[in-house]
């Protein structure tokens, strides 16, 4: 059995039919099916079984498709490493960046292109646990998230941490002081980032928790531009990190800095540890490396 072999199962269970894998594969049905046969007997097994319309895997289907996709995944890094040795300026860039992690994305991205010009880029913005998952099953290679998070099996570059504010409307009277705690604020209605249970939105709620204080908690909105409308309107205050504010100017609010809380927010670059790099991801390690030692 041979890694062409491989791929032609893997269809042949993605798609549920032979025809359907064969039309996939760009082959005619009956040499797919005698190569199905033909795996079936090297192995003295039953891979699939008709169940209705479809074709289903047998437990010996499932064991074999489980060790096809990670022996496909290998031979691609394989050729993928081997076409990059000595080469660092081409290749694609796959990034995941969390909804306001970074501001300064885009100067980051133009000093990578001034030294790799000719790397395309894959980008795609979700909340840090989900970024996780989508490092961890390869569909981006690096990933900027929230911390702190589970990441027993990524490597991390720490690269910055940075402050919580308390937002409210222009429209109310500011406060006498330039920072608040979180007992100051603990009584105002508040409308936090993110979801419950993930990112900010948690950082935020174990801050309160740790100094033992109960904040007036009235609802949550990961959209930020829609939640800078509600303080906007006094609707409610909130507490952001400071990336949201220079990522979002312009609002007509009060904004004071939360002190003596202990209340932070780490961002890093991750990536999983039990994987290949790809040259250009590697390169980006090593550019944001060099420019926060």
């Amino acid at each position: 059995m041979d890694i062409r072999q491989l791929r032609y199962f893997i269809a042949i269970v993605e798609e549920g039919k032979i025809s359907a894998a064969a039309n996939r594969l760009h082959m005619s049905q009956p040499p797919l099916s005698q190569q199905l046969r033909a795996m079936e007997e090297e192995l003295g097994s039953r891979l699939v079984e008709r169940g209705g319309k479809f074709l289903e895997m047998t437990e010996a289907g499932k064991a074999l498709y489980k060790y096809a996709l990670q022996m496909t995944q290998l031979m691609e890094e394989a050729k993928l490493e081997v076409r990059e040795v000595g080469n660092g300026v081409n290749g694609r860039l796959t990034i995941g960046i969390n909804t306001f992690s970074v501001d300064s994305l885009p100067d980051i991205l133009h000093r990578f292109k001034e030294l790799y010009p000719k790397v395309t880029y894959k980008i795609q913005q979700n909340e840090s646990s989900h970024l996780c998952k989508l490092v961890e099953e390869r569909i981006v290679e690096l990933a900027i998230i929230r911390l702190p998070l589970e990441l027993e099996h990524f490597s991390v570059l720490h690269l910055h941490t940075e402050p919580f504010y308390f937002i409210t409307s222009a429209q109310r009277p500011p406060y006498e002081q330039e920072v608040v705690s979180l007992a100051d604020i603990q009584a105002c209605p508040l409308i936090l980032p993110s979801t419950e249970g993930l990112g900010v939105h948690y950082s935020i709620l174990e801050a309160f928790s740790r100094h033992q204080l109960q904040p007036n908690l009235i609802g949550e909105c990961s959209d930020i531009p829609l939640l800078l409308d509600l303080v906007t309107s006094e609707f409610a205050a909130s507490i952001v990190p400071e990336t949201v504010l220079r990522r979002h100017p312009g609002y007509p609010i009060h904004a004071y800095e939360i002190t003596g809380n202990g209340l932070s927010t780490s961002v890093g670059l991750i990536w999983n540890k039990h994987h290949y790099l790809s040259k250009a991801a590697q390169n980006f390690v090593d550019m944001l490396r060099d420019e926060i030692s």
